[in-house]
């Protein structure tokens, strides 16, 4: 054996020091290799930064410069004086969340509740359809079936709301035809007990259809071939969904849930505020809702910014929990710490 071989079998380290020098070389030269490498992919990547750049420019001035306006949380807001001249209160504007005020109170709760209702049956209503339509042998049937229930996605609140007054309300068709039939009519629309029930239903009518895109694109990414190795052990349809479908949709499930979560206590402004003159407050107000009509009509500016910003903060907790609680149980979530 050469002395150089004997050499660099016997002393790793100096093996380590022939291939990359010594440690504060290494280090010295770290950051140059950096800055080199960012140039270099700055050369590269410019025309994708360039079309990247109207869309950065417009979430910096829609959603960034906006946050700006959160100082009024902290002062007496008055319209005619402007931000800069409208005196400091400090946490005066927060007492109202904590001080138990009955408006806000009974806001959060009306929140809390649709809240629950959206996470037990809208959330899981596009994987149960997007099962559904999987099993569709027909692509062309299953074209047309997804082509009809992604429409009402793009109707506006306005729409979605006049078409269940026309098919639900006192003269819609339903009472029309329970007249016909010699039966007594319901009351659906405007009835405050039914409320919670009639947004629900109209949110999983609206956008269930569309979000089946997503589920359905990660059904198709889902090798077949473990579906034909549990058919041939004798499991049933049923088994398969639970043991190879789900399965492979728990990564995606787990990513909307968080996303979800960041906007957990946003119900529904549009939606809610065309409905609320034919139930009243008592049952229909959101903190959404709160805010526009303590805010915007009532005038208490501050308040209402206040209870904008503890709603995002809460937001943001509830995404950075649960997005930790999917990395302690080996899922990658929204983004890796």
């Amino acid at each position: 054996m050469s002395n150089i071989e004997t050499t660099s079998l016997a002393d790793p380290a100096h093996t380590q020091d022939q291939q990359t020098g010594p440690g504060p070389q290494r280090e010295a030269r770290g950051p140059a290799r950096n800055k080199s490498t960012f140039r270099a992919r700055l050369r590269t990547d410019w025309p994708l930064l360039l079309l990247a750049a109207p869309g950065i420019l417009l979430i910096l001035a829609f959603h960034y410069v906006p946050l700006l306006g959160n100082v009024t949380a902290f002062k007496d807001y008055q319209p005619f004086i402007g931000i800069w001249d409208s005196p400091w209160v400090g946490f005066e504007n927060f007492k109202v969340l904590f001080n138990g005020d009955a408006a806000f109170m009974r806001a959060l709760g009306n929140t809390l509740i649709i809240l629950l209702l959206q996470v037990v049956l809208v959330f899981p209503a596009p994987i149960a359809l997007a099962l559904l339509l999987n099993s569709l042998i027909s692509n062309r049937v299953k074209q047309w079936v997804q082509s009809i229930l992604y429409l009402p996605h793009f109707m506006s609140w306005v729409i979605v709301v006049a078409i269940f007054q026309q098919m639900l309300g006192g003269g819609g068709l339903l009472n029309s035809m329970l007249r016909s039939a010699d039966m007594a009519t319901v009351s659906i629309i405007g009835n405050p007990d039914l409320f919670k029930a009639l947004i629900t239903s109209q949110v999983i009518w609206k956008d269930t259809g569309w979000a089946t895109i997503l589920f359905l694109a990660a059904l198709a990414g889902i090798d077949q071939s473990l579906h034909e190795a549990a058919a041939v052990d004798g499991a049933s349809p049923r088994r398969r969904i639970w043991h190879v479908t789900l399965p492979g949709l728990r990564g995606l499930i787990i990513l909307l849930l968080i996303l979800r979560l960041g906007d957990a206590l946003t119900v529904g402004f549009e939606q809610i505020i065309l409905q609320q003159q034919h139930v009243g407050l008592e049952v229909s107000e959101v903190l959404d809702t709160y805010v526009f009509n303590n805010g915007v009509i009532g005038g208490a500016w501050g308040v209402s910014t206040a209870v904008g910003l503890v709603k995002g903060i809460v937001g943001l907790a509830l995404v950075l929990g649960a997005n930790k609680i999917a990395h302690m149980f080996g899922e990658r979530g929204v983004y890796q710490s």
